[in-house]
């Protein structure tokens, strides 16, 4: 048996090219999860507790443009129309899974008055299977 170094190079550039996106979609989605609903605990901020709305979409839209300088990215690096390892449909599901948990990390910690039942979790579990079936050849 042969080592066949162009294959291992190939498979080991597409390898780092699904890994960096996904790190920079993981990144792109704690942005993103800031960006929509951090600005609900203003209120326990001294400093944010009086701000006009107009102050808190300019903020979040301020915490929003990080999110777009690695979701861009992520998807340019990761379609395979470009040169990565994923098709559209791909990214897209990726991209829904990794919100969704970054979601429920962020609620988990920063909004302790919600809970999870068991319907979150099976719809998790339809999310997880989504993935599968995606990635399905």
């Amino acid at each position: 048996m042969t080592l066949d170094l162009g294959l291992l190079a190939s498979t080991l550039k597409s390898f780092m090219k699904a890994l960096l996106t996904i790190v920079l979609l993981i990144l792109s989605n704690a942005f993103m999860t800031f960006a929509w609903y951090g600005h609900l605990k203003f209120k326990e901020m001294n400093w944010a507790k009086s701000l006009p709305l107009i102050s808190v979409i300019l903020i979040s839209w301020g915490i929003a443009l990080f999110e777009y300088l690695l979701q861009v990215p992520a998807n340019r690096i990761g379609f395979k129309n470009y040169g990565g390892p994923f098709s559209l449909v791909e990214l897209k599901v990726i991209q829904e899974v990794i919100t969704l948990v970054i979601f429920v990390v962020f609620s988990l910690l920063f909004f302790k008055t919600e809970t999870f039942r068991w319907n979150h979790v099976i719809g998790f579990i339809f999310l997880i299977l989504a993935v599968y079936f995606v990635f399905k050849k």
